[in-house]
């Protein structure tokens, strides 16, 4: 396949998966990270068919909550409700079920992070 087809599906999936909530660079300011991303990560592991673009969000939701990041918790729980992925209530779920796994520390951060986000989409 030619770089610039596999760069094409990348930003393609990376937009499918974020789309206006995290938007690419512009061309001029891409770098090696973000190439490698959207070579790798998007165009050949985002877009293999066994698994859709939900059920690897909710993976990666599940990943963020161990760590007990909530800023990017938020942004995937944002790009969620943007796709149609998953709806408030299941996003209010999904805390409470984390709260069970990850602890409620780090499930009460998460919630305060979804907090606006679920406001947002009101």
């Amino acid at each position: 396949m030619q770089d610039d087809d596999r760069r094409a599906r990348g930003e393609r999936m990376f937009r499918e998966v974020y789309g206006d909530v995290v938007p690419l660079p512009p061309p001029g300011q891409r770098d090696d990270f973000l190439a490698l991303m959207l070579d790798q990560l998007f165009a050949e592991v985002w877009t293999r068919g066994a698994l859709q673009v939900r059920d690897r969000r909710l993976l990666i939701m599940g990943i963020i909550a161990a760590l007990g990041d909530g800023e990017l918790f938020a942004l995937q729980a944002r790009a969620a409700l943007a796709n149609g992925e998953l709806s408030q209530a299941q996003l209010e779920e999904i805390v409470i079920m984390l709260a069970q796994y990850v602890g409620y520390p780090r499930a009460s951060r998460l919630r305060s992070a979804v907090a606006p986000v679920l406001k947002d989409g009101e």
